[in-house]
Order: C-alpha cells, then structure tokens, then sequence
C-alpha cells in the first residue's frame, strides 16, 4: 500500500475519488439508514474546491483503495472529516493504514477528532482499536445520531 496526497487538480483523480466517496458513502447511508450524508450531495467541482487536505491508499497497481481527508480547524485540533474504503478492499487493512499515517503525518497535533454514524458499526471499532473514545452524540436528523470522538496526540 502506498499513501500519498491527493491532488485535486488532477481531474483523473478527483474523478477516482469522487467515485470511491460516492461507493463508500452510499453504503454508509444504508448502514445508518440516512442518504442526506454531504458527501453524497457533492459534485466533482465541490470536491475540487475542499479546503480539507485528501491522502490516498493505493495499490499496486494504482487503483484508489481508500482515503482519508482532514482539516485542522483550530491551532493543534485535526479533524478526520472523511474517510473512505472502496468496498471490494474491506478488511484489508485499508483504513487502519490511513490512520496510522494521519497519526504519523501529523504527529505535533494535540488532538485528532472524527464522527461517524453511531449505526456505522465497523468505523466505530476502526476508530476505538485507534485510540479514539466516544465524546458525544448528535441526533443530526430524526432516528439519526452522529457519534463524535477524540484522541490525544502525542500518544
């Protein structure tokens, strides 16, 4: 596996990774029974136009396993605020090794934070088996909750 920055310029690679955001949202949005997810309601020029820095995890042959997209939103505070497996490369260890290299990369932040749907099963143990523990709950639309939580930097 190799992780590199993605470069939204690129229209071949916005359009790969708008492809894996919409593979790996809509099966997100069936998990949580909720298909309003902003990822979903993206077009390629939005995505093109993110503020938030995009990795992906490729395989040998180049093809776009996964990605993970971050923002720091205040001094020492990074944000997870997306992240992606294609579905034909579950368990392989596609988001863990984006973790990881977030944790690396980013290794001076005091703080990493990440959401997920709390009926999002296996992003919620991808994120406790990294350290992260639960902080809070928003129902973000009737019968939907938002589960938000921390991890110390540093570590």
């Amino acid at each position: 596996m190799n992780i590199t920055r993605i470069d939204l310029q690129d229209e071949m690679t916005v359009d790969d990774l708008w492809s894996l955001q919409h593979k790996a949202y809509r099966l997100e949005a069936e998990l949580i029974g909720f298909h309003e997810i902003p990822p979903l309601m993206e077009t390629r020029d939005m995505l093109r136009q993110s503020p938030e820095i995009f990795y992906g995890c490729h395989d040998h042959a180049c093809e776009l396993m996964g990605a993970v997209a971050v923002e720091e939103e205040s001094p020492g505070k990074l944000t997870i605020t997306r992240m992606m497996v294609n579905p034909g490369h579950f368990r392989k260890g596609v988001g863990s090794a984006l973790l990881e290299y977030v944790f690396e990369k980013y290794s001076e932040m005091e703080q990493f934070i990440v959401s997920t749907g709390k009926l999002n099963l296996p992003a919620v143990a991808l994120y406790t088996k990294h350290g992260f523990v639960q902080v809070g709950v928003e129902e973000v639309a009737p019968g939907v909750e938002l589960v938000e939580f921390y991890r110390r930097g540093h570590l």
